[in-house]
């Protein structure tokens, strides 16, 4: 069965809105395992605006609970995750004046610096995954920088799903891209932008093996509350 990962972030998002502890994104990193997720994603920004560095540490730390940790490849940022030790990893750009992540990494241009970067968490024996757009040359690239896995940018398909657009180009991308990264020994993950249709329509792509989805997770489990709606999701990555 497919996996499902949960992006705790805005947990933080509201528990700094009143610069109290609650809601503890550490107690919701233990309640959405128990709840079915596969994994907790967590985004270590540079600029601390939602998950912070004891936040970090306390949810890497438990037992029980896989945690994916989201870095840039800020140096500072990379010591540090070596430092909390997660059990993966996956390096994602980064702009301060960004609402969210607003695409994949531009692999032509760091090509080198992420080679290194990958080095360094296969020597902890930390799974690596490197955040890009749907490129057949991306999935190339890390290849030849020898990535253990690559999600896959969903949120121009999730845009035009959403704006009742053609998607199909934007679909066979993914699905290509999917395919040849799976032939590789590379694989493949996806993520951005996700509710229950887009997911719906990745999921029919075999070689994705792992969603993972945040906002709107947090923003729909305020309805419906978050048991019910990662069952809903789990019902769908089952089928």
């Amino acid at each position: 069965m497919k996996r499902l990962g949960i992006n705790i972030d805005h947990v933080a998002t509201l528990r700094n809105a009143r610069g109290e502890s609650h809601p503890d994104p550490l107690y919701a990193a233990k309640f959405v395992t128990k709840c079915g997720a596969d994994s907790v994603t967590i985004h270590l920004r540079e600029d601390r605006r939602h998950i912070n560095d004891i936040d970090a540490k306390k949810i890497c730390k438990l037992d029980k609970v896989l945690v994916n940790l989201e870095i840039s490849m800020n140096s500072e940022i990379v010591k540090t995750a070596l430092n909390i030790e997660p059990d993966f990893i996956c390096v994602v750009p980064e702009k301060r004046k960004e609402v969210t992540t607003e695409g994949g990494l531009n692999l032509v241009l760091y090509k080198n610096d992420l080679k290194k970067i990958i080095e360094k968490f296969k020597k902890n024996k930390i799974r690596t995954s490197l955040f890009i757009n749907p490129s057949i040359k991306d999935i190339r690239i890390c290849k030849e920088i020898n990535v253990d896995c690559v999600e896959i940018h969903t949120g121009k398909l999730s845009n035009l799903v959403k704006s009742k657009k053609n998607y199909l180009n934007e679909f066979n991308k993914i699905k290509a891209c999917s395919v040849l990264a799976n032939h590789l020994g590379i694989e493949v993950h996806a993520g951005h932008g996700l509710d229950y249709e887009t997911t719906k329509i990745l999921n029919a792509i075999d070689e994705i093996k792992e969603f993972n989805i945040g906002h709107f997770i947090i923003g729909e489990s305020v309805f419906w509350g978050i048991n019910k709606v990662i069952k809903s999701f789990k019902k769908i990555l089952k089928n």
